[in-house]
């Protein structure tokens, strides 16, 4: 088996700084790649008690999620695997199944196992189970939330300008009575993307017809259910952005029901940028989410924290990108007084 020093003689430095590398300490750019490389050159396999009993910690983390079979919280967690790897800890993965009450017995497990560090993108609303992980001084790290009366560092995608940009470039098709499935406003993400579709119509000085705004829950049911009553409004809308995935597919399903055809019919925007959008037809113009680099950025906080290198709190936005594509038509009008 390769040992440090076999690792520090390939990547031409000392034992000590790989040492201190493996444990999560601050080395240079070019000499954190060169250890990489020989890491993965030599197959170097950190020995996980040995590092326990030298540290007092486990080299475990936990990544919490709604749920797994969601690839947004999949694809976070494979990001994360990958930084956590590198840095020589083990992630454990728990599914709450979107039930608050399992959180809170997943996280007072996780208390008592003595964790080294917690990612988490919870489904309770309020704040007591964040509190009870910092009375226990688990570093912790939330993704896709942020409460702003704690001091919690988190990690979140710029959900307004997402938003904005999507409803935007209806806007910019000509498109005036533009509906909208919103996520459940008690929820930052849901929040966020609703104010990015009001703000668009604010700077374009455009009036918003409240009948064309409609709440569901991030599902695939509500997505079904609100389109069904978007298109049931007497004047139904021209556009339609969906603000996640799950209602994204709920709404197509009743779209095909109705033999309502995109974009000739009605033009189409979804936030979240997955299969289902490329093999469309035609493909769906979609905000793309860096899902991968959300859990790299998460887990690089996490490891900085429980390693001391990080004192302030630290929030991080990354940007979307709409990408275009053909389920937007553009329909340019003559306006009659």
């Amino acid at each position: 088996m390769a040992t440090i020093k076999d690792v520090a003689r390939k990547a031409n430095t000392s034992p000590s700084t790989v040492s201190r590398f493996l444990n999560g300490g601050k080395v240079r750019k070019g000499t954190e790649a060169a250890i990489l490389k020989a890491i993965d050159k030599l197959d170097y396999k950190v020995h996980p008690m040995a590092r326990g009993l030298k540290t007092n910690k486990t080299y475990t983390v936990a990544y919490i999620v709604p749920d797994l079979t969601n690839m947004f919280f999949a694809q976070i967690a494979r990001g994360a695997q990958e930084v956590f790897y590198h840095a020589g800890y083990s992630l454990m993965l728990f599914s709450v199944d979107n039930n608050p009450e399992r959180e809170v017995e997943i996280i007072r497990s996780l208390l008592s196992r003595k964790v080294d560090g917690i990612l988490l993108s919870s489904v309770i609303r309020s704040n007591d189970h964040l509190i009870e992980i910092i009375n226990h001084e688990i570093p912790m790290v939330l993704i896709d939330r942020m409460p702003p009366d704690l001091e919690i560092d988190s990690v979140q995608v710029d959900n307004v300008n997402g938003a904005y940009q999507a409803t935007e470039a209806l806007i910019d098709a000509g498109h005036r009575k533009i509906g909208i499935i919103c996520g459940p406003q008690d929820l930052l993400t849901g929040r966020e993307r609703y104010r990015g579709y009001l703000r668009a119509f604010e700077d374009y000085g455009l009036e918003v017809d409240d009948q064309l705004i409609k709440f569901g829950d991030f599902l695939v049911p509500s997505g079904y259910k609100q389109m069904c009553e978007l298109l049931e409004q007497p004047e139904r809308p021209t556009a339609v952005f969906v603000s996640n995935y799950y209602m994204c597919l709920g709404a197509i399903i009743a779209l095909n029901e109705k033999n309502i055809k995109i974009p000739d019919d009605l033009s189409f925007v979804s936030f979240d940028d997955y299969e289902l959008s490329k093999v469309y037809n035609p493909p769906l113009t979609a905000v793309e989410q860096p899902m991968i680099e959300i859990g790299e950025e998460a887990s690089k906080i996490l490891i900085d924290r429980m390693n001391g290198n990080q004192t302030e709190k630290m929030v991080k936005r990354l940007k979307t990108n709409l990408i275009q594509r053909g389920s937007i038509k553009e329909n340019w009008f003559v306006q009659v007084n």
